[in-house]
């Protein structure tokens, strides 16, 4: 009976989707993330007085504190779109397939 029921959650249309949908959407955010992090990684290794420069004459900050620090603001913001489309499309997708298989039980 539980493989039946595995069989049947891996063919229903609505979890295809589902896996598609999500599993591009991850990777676009992790490709992006990884693009960012590895421009910056690249410019330390390669241009480093790029980003010591100085924000201006006066300032002892760096260019690269702002943008390090923007490094890792984008991670979290790349994390909260993950988190609120998990929370609104996927989770609705879930339901649809968990309820469209009680139903098909019920029958």
């Amino acid at each position: 009976m539980k493989q039946e029921f595995v069989e049947k959650i891996k063919h229903n249309p609505d979890y295809i989707k589902l896996v598609k949908i999500r599993t591009q959407y991850a990777m676009r955010l992790t490709i992006t993330m990884l693009v960012i992090y590895f421009i910056f990684i690249l410019t330390i290794a390669f241009k480093p007085a790029l980003l010591a420069a100085t924000i201006n004459e006066t300032s002892v900050i760096t260019i690269g504190i702002p943008i390090g620090i923007f490094v890792i603001v984008i991670a979290f913001v790349l994390t909260g779109l993950y988190t609120r489309r998990a929370n609104s499309e996927f989770d609705d997708l879930t339901k649809k397939i968990k309820n469209s298989l009680v139903d098909e039980n019920n029958e």
